[in-house]
C-alpha cells in the first residue's frame, strides 16, 4: 500500500529503497529566530521533468516486483522524497529516511517507516557530496542518476558513491575531442557557480590541456562578456535551470552569432526548444546521455488522476501545472475537473521522446536489485564475508549491499550491459546532439555521433553549425594557425591559443601549419629560403662545368698548345744558330717545364679527392722550380760569356752542358725533396669548410694543406730562386741587344715575382673556390708570362725575320 504526505511517498517492501528527487525547485527560507515552532512552509515551484525521475524510479520497482522470477519471494519498497532542489532539505530529507524518523510517515502509520539501506540520488553534484559525506559515516551507498562531478570518483572521500550517470571527466574527455576535431581553439566557457560547474570547467580545460537563482545583474555582465568576446564558440557546463536563466538574456540582447556547446544537463532540455530560442541555439551542438525507450513508462505516467487514492502529494500540482488549471479557487484561473487525460508526449512530464536521465533512474532502480538478486543467490558457506558468511536478506545492512553493489555487472532490459567501475561509474556513453529547425520554427534533437569508451564519430554532413554557419564549421579561434615556415610565439600573459607567427630561423623549418618550435635540419643540409624543407647544402667547388672553370682550363690548354707549338719550332731549327746559341738542351727543358706548369693548372680543377691534392701541389712546385732552374741556369752561362773576354779566362768550361744539366738537377731535386717530405709526414687532403652563401651556408671542397710549413717551404724555395734569378739576369741587361736574353729573362721574372707576390692577399681574401681560381690564374699569368718573355722574340725572328737566323748576325757588335 503507497503511503503519502506532503514531501514523500512511501511503499513498503522487504528491502526500502529511498530516492531524492528535486520536485520543486525552490526551497523555504528557514526560520533563524527560533521563538517557537514554526509551521512546515511548502517548497516552491513544480519541476515537471524531475516529477517524472520520481515516477519512473516507482516504475522501476513495480516492474521488478511484478517480475516473480527476478526477486522471488521478495519486494522492493521505495521512499522518495522532495529536495527541493536546496542542500539544506536534501539533507534533512535523506537524514530523515535513513534514519527512520521521517516526520510525515510516522504521523500516518508509527513505527512502520523502516531505515532506509541504500538511496538513489541525488541529481546535483553539490548536493551529493554533501549526503554522501554524511550517509558514508553510516556506510549507507547512494547511486545517483545524475550527480557527474569528477570528484565523486575518489573513492578515499567517497568509498560508498556509485552512479548511473558517467562522470564529467568522461564527458570532458569527449568536449575536448570535439573542440580539437574541430580545430576550435579559443572558446568561451560558462560554468555553474556551484561544485558541478567549478569541476566540470577545470576538468573541460585540463582535458584541453589535453543551481543557482541568479541575479538578473549577473546574468547580463556573463551574456555581455560573451556577446562582447572574440571566441565564437561558447561551452556552457551549466544545469538545464542555470541554462533557462542564461538563454532568457541572451534572448534578450540578441546574441545569434554564436556557435553553442552543451553539456549533458542542458542539451535536450525542452523548454529551450520553443521558437523563441531557436534563433540563438540552432546548430547547438553537445552530448547527451545515450537515448532510451523504455517499454510502458508512457502509459505508467499518463495513469495518474487527482482522484485516484492511490495518488502521491505531488499529483495535484502536477495537475495545475499541466493544465493550467487549479483545484482552489483562484483569481483568473480555471477550476481543476479531475477529468482531464494526459496525454502521451505532450508536456514535458509525458515526454518520453528524450529518456537519458529517466533511464539513469531506471538503470539505478535495477542496480540494487541485481545486487539484491546476487545476495539471493548466495549459497551458505561461501558468503563473501566473515567465515564465509551470506547476507541475511531480510535484515540487510548497508555495507552488505555496498559490497555487492561494486560487483553487479548486468545487462538491462533493454539489452544494455551495465557495470560499475573501480570508482563507482558506469561506462561512458553519449549521444552527440545536434538542434535542428523543425518545421514549426522549434528545436529539434538530431543524433549526429556517438561517443563511447574515448572512441569519437560523428556525421559531419549532417551537423548543421550555429553562428549563421550553416553546412560551414565556425572557426574560432585566436589566432589563426601559423603556416608552414613559421612557429608559434605565445603571447604574454595570454592564454596559449594566442600566438605569433614568426619565421623559422635560417637551418630551421616547419613542414606543418601550426607548429610550436621549428625543426633543426640535419647535417649536410639547410632550410630553403621559405624555411619548408631541408634542401642539402650547396657544394662548391671549381668544376669542368663552371663558366670559370671552362675559361681556365681552355686558357691552360691554349697555353699547352703554344707551348708544344714553340717546342717543335724549336726542333724544327735545332741546327739553327739562333736556337743552338741558346743552348738547345736548355730550351728544350724549359719548354718541357712549360708545359708541365699549364697542365698542372688542370689538376687544380674538378672535385678534390685524395690524389688530385696531392698532385697538384707537388706538381706546381717541381714545374715550377725545373722551369726557374733552366732560367737560372742560362742566365749564369751568359753572364759567364760576356765576363770571360779576356784571353787565359777558364770560366766557360765550369759552365758547360754538363755542369748546367747537373745545376738544374740539383735545384730540382731540393724541391723534389721537400715535396717528398711533405707527401709521407703530412699530404695535403680533401677537407670540407662552411662558409655562409646567398640563402645559407655552403659546403666549399677543397684540399687542405696538411702542412703550412711544408706549403711555405715550397713556395719560399721556388720564391728564393725566382729571386737570385732576378738579381742575376738585372746586371746583364746592358749586355749587347744581338745577344741579350738577360733582358729578356729579367722581363720574364719581373712578371713571374709581380704576380706572385699580388697572388698572396688574392688568395687570403678570396671566397670560396675563387681562391683555387686565384692560384690558377697565378700559374696560368707567371706560365704565360714566361712562355712570351723568353720564346715569343725568338720565334718572331725564326719566322718573321729569317734573315737575322744567323750566326754572322748574332756575332756582330
Amino acid at each position: 500500500m503507497v503511503k503519502s504526505t506532503q514531501g514523500s511517498v512511501y511503499q513498503a517492501g522487504d528491502l526500502v529503497i529511498g530516492g531524492l528527487f528535486p520536485v520543486h525547485v525552490k526551497a523555504p527560507q528557514p526560520d533563524l529566530e527560533f521563538r517557537g515552532l514554526k509551521d512546515s512552509a511548502s517548497c516552491e515551484i513544480f519541476h515537471q521533468r524531475a516529477y517524472r525521475w520520481l515516477q519512473a524510479m516507482i516504475f522501476a520497482v513495480e516492474e521488478i516486483n511484478n517480475n516473480t522470477n527476478f526477486l522471488p519471494n521478495f519486494t522492493l519498497g521505495y521512499l522518495v522524497s522532495d529536495t527541493c532542489l536546496a542542500e539544506r532539505t536534501t539533507l534533512l530529507a535523506t537524514m530523515s529516511m535513513v534514519t527512520g524518523q521521517e516526520a510525515n510517515l510516522s504521523a500516518l502509520e508509527c513505527g512502520s517507516v523502516p531505515t532506509v539501506p541504500v538511496v538513489v540520488g541525488d541529481p546535483r553534484s553539490s548536493a551529493s557530496i554533501i549526503v554522501a559525506n554524511t550517509i558514508g559515516v553510516f556506510n549507507i551507498p547512494m547511486v545517483s542518476y545524475l550527480a557527474s562531478c569528477g570528484c565523486l570518483s575518489d573513492k578515499t572521500r567517497y568509498p560508498l558513491f556509485f552512479r548511473t550517470m558517467p562522470s564529467d571527466a568522461a564527458e570532458a574527455r569527449a568536449m575536448a575531442e570535439l573542440l580539437r576535431l574541430m580545430g576550435w581553439t579559443w572558446v568561451g566557457l560558462v560554468s555553474a557557480d556551484d561544485d558541478f560547474g567549478r569541476f566540470g570547467i577545470q576538468m573541460l580545460m585540463d582535458a584541453l590541456r589535453g543551481t543557482e537563482d541568479y541575479a538578473k545583474m549577473t546574468m547580463q555582465k556573463i551574456v555581455d562578456t560573451i556577446r562582447t568576446s572574440t571566441a565564437t564558440v561558447v561551452v556552457a557546463f551549466i544545469i538545464d535551470l542555470d541554462a533557462k536563466a542564461l538563454f532568457d538574456e541572451v534572448v534578450e540582447q540578441n546574441v545569434t552569432d554564436k556557435q553553442w556547446v552543451a553539456n549533458d544537463a542542458w542539451i535536450t532540455y525542452s523548454v529551450l526548444s520553443v521558437p523563441r530560442y531557436v534563433p540563438s541555439l540552432a546548430g547547438t551542438l553537445g552530448f547527451a546521455l545515450r537515448r532510451a525507450d523504455i517499454p510502458g513508462l508512457g502509459s505508467f505516467l499518463a495513469r495518474l488522476n487527482p482522484s485516484s487514492s492511490n495518488s502521491d502529494p505531488f499529483v495535484k500540482e502536477l495537475w495545475e501545472s499541466l493544465f493550467g488549471c487549479s483545484f482552489s479557487a483562484r483569481l483568473g484561473m480555471k477550476v481543476c475537473s479531475g477529468s482531464e487525460v494526459i496525454g502521451i508526449g505532450e508536456s514535458l512530464y509525458s515526454d518520453v521522446s528524450q529518456l537519458r536521465i529517466t533511464y539513469n533512474v531506471y538503470k539505478a532502480v535495477y542496480a540494487i536489485a541485481n545486487a539484491v538478486r546476487e545476495m539471493l543467490a548466495c549459497e551458505p558457506g561461501k558468503g563473501p564475508f566473515l567465515e564465509c558468511r551470506c547476507p541475511d536478506v531480510w535484515s540487510l545492512q548497508p555495507v552488505e549491499i555496498a559490497h555487492y553493489l561494486k560487483k553487479v555487472n548486468f545487462s538491462t532490459p533493454l539489452k544494455e550491459r551495465m557495470h560499475f567501475d573501480r570508482n563507482g561509474d558506469p561506462p561512458a556513453s553519449y549521444d552527440i546532439i545536434n538542434w535542428h529547425v523543425a518545421a514549426q520554427g522549434a528545436g529539434e534533437f538530431v543524433t549526429v555521433g556517438h561517443f563511447l569508451s574515448d572512441c569519437f564519430h560523428i556525421n559531419m554532413e549532417a551537423v548543421l553549425w550555429g553562428g549563421g554557419s550553416g553546412k560551414e564549421v565556425p572557426v574560432s579561434v585566436c589566432s589563426s594557425p601559423c603556416p608552414a615556415g613559421t612557429r608559434r610565439a605565445v603571447q604574454r600573459s595570454r592564454p596559449v591559443c594566442c600566438f605569433d607567427c614568426l619565421p623559422c630561423a635560417d637551418g630551421d623549418i616547419s613542414n606543418q601549419t601550426g607548429l610550436l618550435e621549428c625543426i633543426r635540419c640535419p647535417e649536410r643540409f639547410w632550410s630553403n629560403p621559405t624555411h619548408t624543407v631541408c634542401v642539402p647544402q650547396q657544394v662548391d667547388f671549381l668544376s669542368y662545368s663552371d663558366t670559370m672553370g671552362i675559361i681556365l682550363s681552355l686558357v691552360s690548354a691554349l697555353g699547352t698548345a703554344l707551348t708544344a707549338a714553340t717546342f717543335a719550332t724549336f726542333l724544327y731549327y735545332r741546327h739553327t744558330p739562333l736556337v743552338r746559341a741558346n743552348n738547345s738542351e736548355v730550351s728544350f727543358m724549359l719548354l718541357v717545364s712549360l708545359k708541365l706548369c699549364f697542365l698542372c693548372a688542370l689538376a687544380f680543377i674538378g672535385q678534390p679527392v685524395a690524389w688530385s691534392c696531392m698532385l697538384r701541389h707537388t706538381l706546381f712546385g717541381i714545374s715550377f722550380v725545373l722551369c726557374i732552374s733552366c732560367l737560372l741556369s742560362r742566365t749564369v752561362v751568359v753572364l759567364v760569356a760576356f765576363r770571360s773576354t779576356l784571353p787565359g779566362e777558364t770560366l766557360m768550361r765550369y759552365v758547360g752542358p754538363a755542369q748546367q744539366r747537373l745545376g738544374i738537377s740539383i735545384c730540382t731535386l731540393v724541391q723534389v725533396l721537400i715535396c717528398a717530405l711533405w707527401l709521407t709526414l703530412a699530404p695535403p687532403q680533401p677537407a670540407e669548410r662552411n662558409t655562409m652563401g646567398t640563402w645559407g651556408p655552403k659546403i666549399i671542397l677543397e684540399c687542405a694543406m696538411g702542412s703550412v710549413v711544408a706549403f711555405s717551404l715550397v713556395l719560399g724555395y721556388m720564391g728564393l730562386l725566382a729571386c737570385l734569378c732576378l738579381l742575376l739576369a738585372f746586371p746583364a741587361r746592358t749586355l749587347p741587344d744581338n745577344f741579350n736574353e738577360a733582358k729578356l729573362i729579367t722581363f720574364s721574372m719581373l712578371i713571374f715575382c709581380s704576380v706572385w707576390v699580388t697572388f698572396v692577399p688574392a688568395y687570403i681574401s678570396s671566397p670560396g673556390k675563387y681562391t683555387v681560381a686565384v692560384e690558377i690564374f697565378a700559374i696560368l699569368a707567371s706560365s704565360y708570362g714566361l712562355l712570351f718573355c723568353i720564346f715569343a722574340p725568338k720565334c718572331f725572328i725564326i719566322f718573321m725575320r729569317p734573315e737575322k737566323n744567323t750566326k754572322k748576325h748574332l756575332m756582330a757588335r
